[in-house]
């Protein structure tokens, strides 16, 4: 798959989770509803849906280590960059073949793109920490 098409995968991810939890829309709603969008067809289907999957199974995993490495409760996150850092924290967490540097690229740009104004900065700072945790800790510390 390319670059482009896993980029659509994260996109549609953020919307998915994004609408999670405005709505409380269950993962079978989600896919059911993305698989069936016009343009998903041009998403990585297989890496969306994997990731749907990890990131649903994961919520409180995932909200733990951005309450470890910052400043925000996670509870507390505007729900695009909550959904961002969900997306970008299970890529680390169960993708270790993505290079991290690309993972937080592309959820500095997801950000920059739907979050609010400087919200980038606070993504990047967050997974700058767990991509060095990653390292130091192992997968299993994300």
């Amino acid at each position: 798959m390319s670059a482009n098409s896993r980029r659509m995968a994260r996109r549609f991810l953020l919307q998915a989770f994004y609408q999670a939890q405005l709505s409380e829309a269950t993962v079978v709603e989600l896919r059911e509803q993305f698989m069936a969008a016009s343009d998903f067809n041009r998403a990585d289907s297989k890496y969306f849906l994997k990731l749907l999957e990890e990131i649903d199974a994961a919520r409180d995993e995932l909200d733990a280590t951005i309450s470890r490495f910052g400043e925000i409760p996670a509870d507390q996150l505007d729900p695009v960059e909550h959904a961002i850092l969900w997306v970008a924290l299970a890529e680390l967490r169960f993708h270790p073949d993505v290079p991290h540097r690309v993972v937080i690229n592309e959820a500095i740009e997801l950000t920059k793109a739907f979050g609010a104004e400087g919200g980038h900065r606070y993504v990047n700072a967050l997974l700058d920490r767990a991509a060095a945790g990653r390292g130091a800790s192992g997968m299993a510390a994300l």
